[in-house]
């Protein structure tokens, strides 16, 4: 299958999640990805073990972030190695950095600089928390930006603390803002010849990952509170949420209040209507939660479903793995980094035409393609 970014260079000068994410996508849909990597220690990610797991030399969710590129290293405050690297951008479609502000400008690679070598170039930059202002030179780091942003607010019971989420979640979707700003101005390119600078921050990433919250807060006089029941959206009423059953857990979304009362058999919500499911969201979540409390999983899931209504078991990644619903969509993509090693991660989830996309290239070894790289397109 011709992948839709077949024939694009892009120059990877990002490094750890949300600049190296976007690369990977791209790589994903056919674009040739290049890091550029100063040599003797490149990405920093590479020694970023998680529970000390490694591929080769490189930590193991490096490899997970960066399959399906090419390593090309250079000394950009070396003069012969900052020209190859010049030569490279004239030949590129696409430049992403992560730096802090200040620090392509220093090295003579800001936009203006680049477009002086190739005006069609898509410049694609990444900051903590935009390139003015208090904080610009301030590290962009995903906790910090979930709890600057709020998104500390939106997990957890009310009277909770602050509860960040349990991955890199600004980090990855500011990738994924990249990504989407990069094909826009390709697009556009392609019916002006223009190239653009394409600005992100991990900060207008995350309160753009709120728009449903921000939109509330700017009209809510009462402003925005959590459940303190089962919270599953500080925005949705009864009975959204998580909740403990004699032997586990179900998930409960949005639902009729008389239907869930019938269904469960729970008299005390005989008081209670539709138009309460917010103002009285924390009573009425209190009655289902001691009710669900008194059978199991297996119970309460076989009534509810049969009913049609919107509830599901809770699933560690041990028990996803065992059920069809995950082996039905195929998501895990084997890689093959040399004859001795591979390894498990997951593929793009997008498919083309009907097709998954699955990649076994792996990730590359620091300035594994140098030589190569530059008898191909210096």
């Amino acid at each position: 299958m011709l992948l839709p970014l077949k024939g694009l260079i892009v120059l990877e000068f990002s490094q750890y999640l949300s600049g190296p994410s976007a690369g990977l996508r791209l790589a994903d849909l056919g674009a040739r990805v290049i890091k550029i990597e100063r040599p003797g220690g490149g990405d920093p990610c590479r020694k970023l073990s998680i529970k000390n797991l490694w591929v080769g030399e490189d930590a193991l969710n490096f490899h997970a972030i960066n399959r399906n590129k090419e390593s090309f290293t250079a000394d950009l405050k070396n003069p012969d190695d900052l020209d190859l690297v010049k030569k490279l951008i004239g030949k590129a479609d696409v430049l992403t950095h992560n730096f802090r502000p200040g620090v392509m400008e220093k090295i003579g690679l800001s936009y203006t600089d680049v477009q002086k070598i190739n005006e069609r170039i898509v410049y694609a930059e990444i900051t903590g928390y935009g390139k003015k202002g208090p904080w610009k030179s301030k590290p962009g780091q995903d906790l910090l930006i979930q709890s600057l942003s709020g998104l500390a607010y939106t997990t957890g019971d009310h009277g909770d603390g602050p509860m960040p989420f349990g991955l890199s979640v600004v980090d990855s979707i500011c990738g994924i803002h990249t990504v989407q700003g990069i094909l826009a101005a390709l697009i556009r390119r392609q019916k002006t010849g223009l190239g653009a600078y394409v600005e992100l921050s991990l900060l207008e990433s995350a309160i753009s990952l709120q728009f449903e919250l921000f939109t509330t807060h700017y009209h809510s006089k009462q402003g925005i509170k959590r459940s303190a029941v089962s919270n599953g959206n500080p925005l949705l009423g009864a009975p959204y949420g998580i909740y403990k059953t004699a032997d586990g857990h179900i998930a409960l979304a949005m639902m009729s209040i008389p239907q869930l009362r019938e269904v469960l058999f729970i008299a005390e919500l005989e008081q209670y209507s539709q138009a309460d499911v917010f103002a009285k969201r924390d009573e009425i979540k209190s009655i289902i939660a001691a009710k669900l409390l008194t059978q199991n999983n297996a119970y309460w899931l076989e009534r509810l479903k049969a009913a049609g209504l919107w509830a599901s078991e809770i699933n560690d990644w041990n028990a996803l793995r065992k059920t069809d619903l995950y082996k039905s969509v195929q998501m895990e993509n084997s890689v093959v980094v040399n004859s001795e090693e591979s390894y498990l991660t997951t593929r793009c989830p997008i498919k083309i035409n009907g097709r998954r996309l699955f990649s076994n290239k792996p990730a590359p070894l620091l300035g594994q393609h140098t030589q190569k790289i530059k008898e191909e397109l210096l």
